[in-house]
């Protein structure tokens, strides 16, 4: 397994000492919330110090005579300020300073926990009267239409989800194949085209597989998101090792100087390197040293790029079963040699995330079988008995209003079941210590930045997989429209697989992110942060329903 020898502490959140959250604002100045006198109220009119009693004298105050020590002098005028402020008046008092609302934009308060609360309240409530209503027209708590969706070929679903993720193992004979030959099959060679040509077979055949077995869309979703996700770790997997092997030669061939390359070394992007940086190793740059210093410097920079990011382990003593299955249970689609670990794993919060889990997907089935499903059924009628573009329209513009709500509803569920309780439980199974798989999104003022906010791992591989390696052969603006072409991709074939329909309303949608970026980011609205959240949550909530009304009615 990969090195565990970088344990954090699990007492602080996400086993981290720097915690990067939110935390509950503090008043500015504490003095002016306490009711107390100032010097000159402690004052008598001659200059002399007022005696301010407590209103409970103990009798025992020894008067401090005029020729005693400055200290003694001092200490007792500490006291008398101490009753001072203690005294209470007898009619209350409110103290004003000058503060903001929680909720005004110059406010630093960020602790909105009560609202997550309140919002699994009103959920809870939705359940509630919707079990009232079905009892009382059924006789039934719940009408799940749904069940049989979920149980029709459960075990050949999780009998092919294995076999899927087990054939990607075979990356790892590959690779030593990779690092000991000398010939042909050298990764900067056949090497690559050998992993790409077996990762497209991978890929074409998986992605079939459901619709030739005639799966039920719920399992279809499910294979094809977990396949994307271990698509995703593989191709990390092989092409940063491949990275590895060709800087191990290297740093091999240069146990004879005279015939080894010279050149600089190449440092693999980092899955948190910024766009803008160009990946480059500190030898790059122009020296005049002597040929020995050079060489003693390259050979660091390549030994540095070989070991891992915590300094325990080095390639390539990470290709082995265990590391590879290591990898495939952390939540992350970047592979590295080594990751930070927890010291223990939390059985509660495991238990917790896990019933959390199957506690969103009972909520989804819900919201989506009496709020989803009959909007559907009865637009889908009427827009068959629709006689003119016009009735056609209105019945569309119809359902989509209706089913704003519900995919509001549903499009949280699915966040917090994915990114809040799946990889949670899955980094507290495998001891992963960074756990910050989404930042606030709901804050996005564009969509570019929700992008890089919502689901933090697959913005990390587009940006060091697709992103990073376009850059080193394109401009950056073509690397841009590369990375979201992919993405839109990756989207068409996800809801193909739901409605079993390629329309190409996805991929539109997507790609027209870019052009709605570039006027959010013009000169007549950038720095409008309250507009440009407020376009962001309406095209957010207005495209989910739009999508699903054109993909399942038209």
């Amino acid at each position: 397994m990969m090195a565990e020898t970088s344990s954090i502490d699990a007492r602080t959140p996400n086993g981290q000492a720097d915690i990067h959250q939110p935390r509950p604002r503090k008043p500015a100045r504490v003095d002016l919330l306490k009711p107390h006198l100032g010097g000159d109220d402690l004052l008598k009119a001659n200059g002399s110090s007022r005696d301010i009693g407590s209103g409970l004298s103990s009798g025992r105050t020894t008067p401090i005579p005029a020729d005693a020590p400055p200290s003694v002098q001092a200490s007792s005028s500490a006291r008398r300020q101490i009753r001072a402020q203690q005294k209470q008046r007898i009619f209350p008092t409110i103290e004003y300073v000058d503060r903001v609302s929680h909720f005004d934009p110059t406010s630093d308060y960020r602790d909105f926990h009560g609202f997550f609360v309140l919002f699994w309240i009103g959920l809870a409530i939705m359940v509630l009267t919707t079990m009232l209503r079905n009892l009382k027209e059924t006789g039934y708590p719940f009408a799940i239409r749904q069940w049989d969706l979920f149980t029709k070929k459960v075990w050949e679903l999780g009998l092919s989800d294995g076999a899927m993720v087990g054939s990607t193992m075979l990356s790892l004979p590959l690779h030593k194949i990779y690092l000991r030959s000398s010939g042909l099959l050298r990764w900067d060679k056949l090497g690559m085209a050998v992993q790409s040509i077996f990762q497209a077979i991978w890929l074409a055949f998986w992605t079939s597989f459901p619709f030739i077995r005639d799966w039920s869309w719920t399992a279809q979703v499910f294979f094809t998101l977990h396949l994307l996700a271990i698509f995703m770790k593989m191709h990390s997997y092989a092409f940063y090792n491949g990275h590895l092997s060709e800087t191990r030669r290297r740093l091999d061939d240069l146990d004879n100087p005279d015939t080894a390359s010279k050149a600089a070394a190449y440092r693999y992007p980092r899955p948190r390197t910024h766009l803008n940086e160009v990946p480059q190793s500190p030898s790059h740059e122009r020296t005049e040293h002597k040929d020995n210093e050079r060489l003693r410097q390259l050979r660091e920079d390549l030994a540095f790029e070989l070991a891992s990011p915590l300094g325990h382990v080095s390639y390539p003593q990470n290709l082995t079963v265990p590391n590879y299955i290591d990898f495939i249970f952390c939540p992350t689609l970047c592979y590295e040699l080594e990751y930070p670990r927890t010291p223990r794993i939390r059985w509660m919060e495991l238990f917790y995330k896990t019933l959390a889990v199957f506690g969103c997907i009972f909520l989804m089935t819900v919201t989506t079988d009496e709020f989803i499903l009959p909007v559907l059924d009865e637009s889908a009628i009427r827009l068959q008995e629709s006689t003119s573009a016009s009735d056609f329209g209105l019945v569309l513009g119809e359902a989509i209003g209706r089913l704003l709500f519900p995919f509001m509803i549903t499009f949280l569920l699915v966040f917090l079941v994915i990114f809040e309780y799946v990889l949670g439980a899955f980094a507290e199974m495998s001891r992963f210590a960074d756990r910050q798989f989404y930042a606030d999104w709901w804050n996005s003022c564009d969509w570019l930045e929700f992008s890089r906010e919502w689901n933090k791992p697959v913005h990390h591989f587009f940006r060091r997989h697709v992103y990073s390696a376009s850059r080193g052969h394109m401009s950056r603006p073509v690397a841009t429209v590369i990375t979201f072409l992919i993405s839109a991709l990756a989207h068409e074939l996800v809801m193909g697989c739901i409605t079993r329909k390629f329309r190409g309303y996805g991929f539109f949608a997507m790609m027209l992110q870019m052009p709605i970026v570039m006027v959010q980011r013009s000169r007549f609205v950038k720095g409008r942060t309250l507009l440009n959240n407020v376009l962001f949550w309406c095209s957010m909530i207005l495209g989910l329903s739009m999508m699903c009304a054109l993909y399942v009615l038209v």
